[in-house]
């Protein structure tokens, strides 16, 4: 399918709506996360209801494969749930795109969250139905906190709630984007981590790159697993086909043996995307931060590197 596809907006959800909790990849280490999740959602003015098999670990894996696909299917079914938040990412969606039920997705679009190992679910889901989802904070990651960093909640909430165009994005305290290749594109918002995309690549359940802005981050990749994963983008020609590069935060991506050989970070990206002829910004704060903007994946993305800006035009849900 193409990236150009007709996009299915979710429904927003308002105060009094039913949110489902799902475990697709790995556990919380600590359980009362959830817990404390469950009562920030309540406070908000939400309803909640956790996944039967929340709370199973298996190795890495929160649960069997066939559990996590169990409450993933339990919560589209369910008609009195309006929205499904992954409660974290760690490792373990992919293991579950070949037996998703993606009719009964399609039948029933709703918003469905996550950012990080949740990159595959979103881009399958693109790629099978169209859904447009949100990478964005997560209950055991981010909304557990006696404190929740004030600008990722409120992006958060906005964009969920709100079927007004979004906007311009923009960093918190100011902080300014760094703009490595200047122009003006549009296309549709897709991505996510950059490892998820590379194991993407080849297969069913990746959206087709044309025509669309593509959005990046990771944690914990060395250098040169970095390079090594923007090669195999490089290769796959995906930078031929994206009309813009959005490049979040790569939390904690150096290398810690000071005895090693290295190039740094940012050399490695200078490297893939100085050269490239479409508009490339990077500082986007998304990613594993606490002020984590929101970004849905699916709808019209404008970036313009020569006047510094990135803006969403469209809404994201109906």
């Amino acid at each position: 399918m193409l990236n150009y596809m007709r996009s299915i907006k979710p429904k927003k959800i308002t105060k009094g709506d039913l949110i489902g909790l799902i475990s697709p990849a790995s556990s919380p280490d600590d359980p009362s996360r959830i817990e404390k999740s469950v009562k920030y959602f309540e406070k908000q003015g939400y309803r909640v209801i956790v996944g039967k098999n929340v709370g199973k670990d298996r190795g890495y894996l929160a649960g069997t494969d066939e559990e996590r696909l169990e409450d993933l299917h339990e919560m589209f079914k369910n008609k009195d749930v309006k929205a499904i938040f992954s409660i974290r990412g760690g490792y373990g969606s992919g293991r579950l795109l070949d037996r998703i039920n993606f009719n009964l997705i399609k039948k029933n679009p709703k918003i469905f969250v996550g950012y990080s190992d949740i990159t595959a679910l979103q881009m399958a889901f693109y790629a099978k139905t169209g859904l447009v989802t949100f990478a964005g904070p997560m209950p055991a990651v981010d909304f557990w906190q006696d404190e929740v960093d004030s600008f990722a909640e409120e992006n958060f909430w906005r964009i969920l709630t709100n079927n007004k165009k979004i906007g311009k994005v923009i960093n918190p305290n100011g902080e300014k984007f760094y703009i490595l290749n200047k122009g003006r594109s549009e296309g549709k918002l897709i991505g996510g981590n950059l490892a998820l995309v590379g194991s993407m690549l080849g297969t069913p359940y990746c959206p087709s790159f044309r025509e669309s802005v593509l959005l990046l981050e990771d944690i914990g990749e060395c250098p040169y697993r970095v390079d090594r994963l923007l090669n195999q983008l490089k290769l796959a020609r995906v930078f031929n086909q994206v009309k813009a590069v959005i490049l979040g935060r790569f939390v904690d991506c150096y290398e810690t043996d000071t005895t090693k050989k290295s190039l740094t970070l940012n050399e490695v990206i200078a490297d893939y995307f100085e050269g490239l002829k479409i508009p490339v910004i990077y500082n986007v704060k998304h990613g594993h931060i606490s002020q984590n903007i929101t970004f849905p994946y699916g709808i019209k993305c404008n970036v313009n590197t020569s006047r510094g800006f990135i803006d969403i035009t469209e809404s994201a849900v109906i």
